[in-house]
């Protein structure tokens, strides 16, 4: 029996055919909004047809958004090098919020809604008062100045729980030595030490319940740890929640079921409360942060590089 022989022409199609293959599977790749790794966690979390949309752009490097609910609602955001707080309303789009800066990062609001913000070359925790007097909340660790306070997030009694690694500094040395995770009481002045031994510690949030706060290090381990709030104001545990498979963790956020949202090299990655990928927002530029906001609280804020982002989700993010 004689083996059937392929002619150049079919030669010439089947690889045509092929390269198409390729082709249309690559497109599909590049085009894809999300990376699924439980569909029904991730349908339970993003609803159909729900787009990512640039919503402002223009900004050197934007960071630590938070939503405010006052004044009918908006959006605020730091555009570090341009030592600038910016604003974002649906009505009026991108506005300055606050000039200069000191090259703000992080932001959050207090119970009572005013700003936090963590300084670059401020080197302090600072708050806008109601008057619009902006005050420093702490800014040093006993007679030593902090590095360069990077994000922070504020607990329902008013305590403040914030990050310090050296990003800021340009290289400059650490006034006292290291890069600590630090708790302020402005009630009564006082500054604890929460973790010492993080490389780069980052983004910082509480679940729903406040039991647990979730620290991002954004140095060589690239992961979040996971640490279990005492009452006395102090923290145990700090096992590994999950590892960052895409660039590192920055700005990370919980939502009301007490799933956990990093951004990343590739986008946003979602987790279970045990620390399973659920998927991946896809984000067209590095993320370096993100929020929920919006009338509902149920629009997740991702300021990535000179872009302001948002998406449409099902779930509000933990108060």
């Amino acid at each position: 029996m004689h083996k059937p022989v392929r002619t150049q022409r079919q030669s010439i199609c089947h690889t045509t055919l092929a390269a198409l293959l390729l082709f249309h599977s690559l497109r599909l790749t590049v085009a894809a909004d999300f990376d699924v790794r439980d569909e029904a966690g991730f349908k339970r979390i993003v609803p159909p047809g729900a787009n990512l949309e640039r919503i402002a752009t223009g900004m050197k490097f934007s960071e630590g958004p938070v939503w405010s609910a006052r004044d009918g609602g908006y959006l605020v955001f730091s555009d570090i090098p341009s030592d600038e707080l910016k604003k974002w309303t649906q009505k009026d789009g991108l506005t300055t919020f606050r000039k200069p800066s000191f090259n703000a990062n992080g932001n959050t609001v207090d119970p009572q809604g005013r700003l936090v913000s963590c300084e670059h070359s401020g080197r302090r925790v600072s708050r806008l008062e109601d008057d619009g007097t902006l005050v420093t909340l702490v800014d040093r660790f006993g007679d030593k100045k902090f590095n360069s306070p990077n994000d922070v997030a504020v607990k329902s009694d008013g305590t403040v729980w914030f990050t310090d690694p050296d990003y800021g500094l340009g290289g400059k040395p650490h006034d006292y030595g290291g890069c600590f995770v630090f708790r302020f009481d402005p009630k009564t002045k006082a500054l604890t030490v929460l973790a010492r031994d993080f490389d780069k510690p980052n983004g910082i949030c509480f679940s729903p319940d406040e039991k647990k706060l979730y620290v991002a290090d954004s140095g060589k381990p690239r992961h979040i740890r996971v640490f279990e709030v005492q009452k006395d104001g102090t923290v145990k545990g700090g096992a590994v929640f999950c590892q960052i498979d895409k660039g590192g963790p920055d700005g990370i956020r919980c939502d009301a079921k007490g799933r956990i949202y990093s951004s990343a090299g590739d986008g946003v990655h979602i987790f279970a409360p045990d620390g399973k990928l659920i998927g991946k927002i896809f984000v067209p530029e590095t993320p370096a942060n993100l929020c929920f906001g919006g009338k509902d609280g149920k629009t997740l804020f991702i300021t990535a590089r000179t872009s302001l982002n948002a998406i449409p989700l099902l779930v509000k993010g933990a108060k």
